[in-house]
């Protein structure tokens, strides 16, 4: 019924089943169609195009996050202890009989060094146990499938509003989510005009809060060129660089992807998902066509690869217990045994416990 009611709103047929996440079966969890603002006046629209079935993918946090972990792995620098780092001396052992350790010492004399302990872990100056060296296991090697799984996990969230002001982003001027505005944001050339378009979009509060977020690191970081963290703003999906990428690469917190190259170290960064994503007509376009119009069939722009389904139809796991139908079928609910308190009889007033 829900999704007859949609249907008859947007008097357009539905582009595709939208399976059930919460609550009630077969309720609809997203709108059939998005609305393009024009990137120089939001206030008008220039068209609407129908939903990706991408947006109604099963949430996988735990995916998510597990994926991110193995993932930000891959771009570590391999560190490690010299070979010589606490064995660079001609220490020996004494032996026994000297009423000291038998731990390696270092030779000579006329010096407080002479006669002190090395190479072992416990020895001051020693040899460190189980240091880190180069041929360490650094990178992690994840899945293809379970990759697009966590993109397409991401997606799904970026598109639900409680999720997306989850994360911390100011959304509250922003028409809808997900914002898609006009292919024109494309060709914007100028920082300027750029950041004036994202004002006009309503994510002048977002940009005000990733400026006021600018703060000094804590720790040796900041004499590593890591001095400032700044949080995460918004990212401007395109589907072709007609100069928005030197445009928007200047604006703080701002970040750029093309549509067919979407990194999940930028669509969670941190390892939650719902960030805010500001997509252009030829992106959101270009995303339909490459996981299809229905979540069941095959994604044409992925090679062998389906998007994930919900594994129950109604998720609302408490609702199923407590329906009259569950409940009918379990056995009414057992009651333990009531236990008298045992009473602790006087044996000199009792004759029977006198005569045991």
């Amino acid at each position: 019924m829900a999704q007859a009611i949609l249907a008859q709103a947007a008097d357009l047929p539905l582009p595709f089943p939208i399976p059930a996440r919460f609550g009630v079966a077969k309720m609809a969890t997203a709108r059939p169609v998005i609305s393009v603002y024009k990137f120089d006046n939001p206030s008008e629209k220039s068209g609407t195009v129908a939903m990706p079935a991408v947006m109604a993918s099963p949430l996988r946090p735990d995916l998510v996050r597990d994926v991110h972990k193995n993932m930000s792995k891959n771009k570590r620098q391999a560190y490690g202890l010299s070979m010589k780092s606490g064995y660079d001396t001609a220490a020996e052992s004494w032996g026994t009989g000297r009423a000291v350790s038998r731990l390696p010492r270092v030779p000579g004399g006329g010096t407080h060094r002479a006669g002190q302990g090395a190479f072992g872990n416990m020895a001051r100056g020693g040899g460190m146990f189980n240091p880190n060296r180069v041929w360490r296991r650094w990178h992690r090697r994840v899945n293809v499938t379970k990759k697009r799984h966590a993109v397409v996990s991401c997606l799904a969230a970026s598109a639900l509003p409680p999720l997306v002001m989850a994360r911390g982003h100011r959304i509250g001027a922003v028409a809808e989510l997900p914002l898609v505005v006009s292919d024109g944001l494309e060709s914007v050339a100028k920082t300027k005009l750029a950041f004036e378009a994202l004002k006009k979009l309503g994510c002048g509060e977002e940009l005000q809060r990733i400026v006021d977020s600018k703060k000094v690191r804590a720790g040796k970081g900041k004499m590593r060129n890591r001095r400032h963290k700044m949080r995460r703003g918004p990212m401007v999906i395109y589907a072709e660089d007609n100069g928005i990428v030197r445009a928007m690469r200047n604006i703080p917190g701002v970040e750029t992807a093309n549509v067919s190259r979407l990194n999940l170290l930028k669509l969670a960064p941190g390892g939650n998902f719902g960030r805010f994503l500001i997509w252009t007509e030829g992106a959101i376009n270009k995303l339909q066509e490459m996981y299809g119009k229905t979540s069941d069939a095959v994604c044409p722009g992925k090679r062998r690869y389906s998007m994930p389904r919900p594994q129950m139809e109604n998720a609302d796991v408490a609702r199923i217990i407590n329906s009259d139908e569950v409940q009918s079928a379990l056995r009414p609910k057992l009651e333990p045994p009531k236990k008298m308190p045992k009473l602790k009889k006087n044996p000199l007033k009792n004759r029977k416990l006198m005569a045991k």
